[in-house]
């Protein structure tokens, strides 16, 4: 797993102050006089770099708090946008489904109706042609009944 470039400054960093701090170990532990503006006191060097290195510890820690807290803010309103917007986007493809569905039951039943409409065309064809048919066939059998009046006989 590589290092990325803020782990690898961070090692650096606490290379460095660990090499200070064993360098100038008795000179930690020696008190020396303090002011804070509203009281003075004696302290060991020590003591007073390490709470000032804890109240910047404490500062960065909430400065990143702050930061996390707003970009978790961000993710949420962004992720309810999106959660809006694929509903959205779910009944406009609802209603255009609708639509489509609505839209192809109308040509079907167009469709049923024009094959209705040929069906029955088609009857009064075939029953024209079946009485166009009878007339010639009624036709054809008088001629041959003036033409051969009587039926002749069958031979065997």
């Amino acid at each position: 797993m590589a290092l990325k470039p803020a782990q690898v400054l961070i090692v650096v960093v606490a290379a460095v102050v660990l090499l200070f701090v064993s360098l100038n170990w008795s000179l930690l532990g020696t008190p020396i006089a303090v002011s804070f503006g509203f009281a003075h006191l004696t302290l060991p060097l020590g003591f007073v770099l390490l709470g000032f290195t804890l109240l910047l510890v404490a500062v960065l820690l909430a400065v990143l708090l702050r930061a996390q807290l707003k970009l978790l803010a961000t993710h949420r309103r962004h992720s309810a946008e999106l959660r809006s917007q694929r509903e959205l986007a779910e009944n406009a493809e609802s209603s255009r489904l609708t639509e489509l569905r609505q839209y192809l039951q109308q040509e079907l039943a167009a469709l049923r109706e024009e094959q209705r409409g040929s069906e029955q065309r088609l009857r009064e064809e075939i029953v024209n042609t079946g009485n166009a048919l009878s007339a010639s066939v009624g036709e054809i059998d008088e001629r041959l009944e003036r033409h051969f009046p009587q039926v002749p006989a069958r031979q065997p």
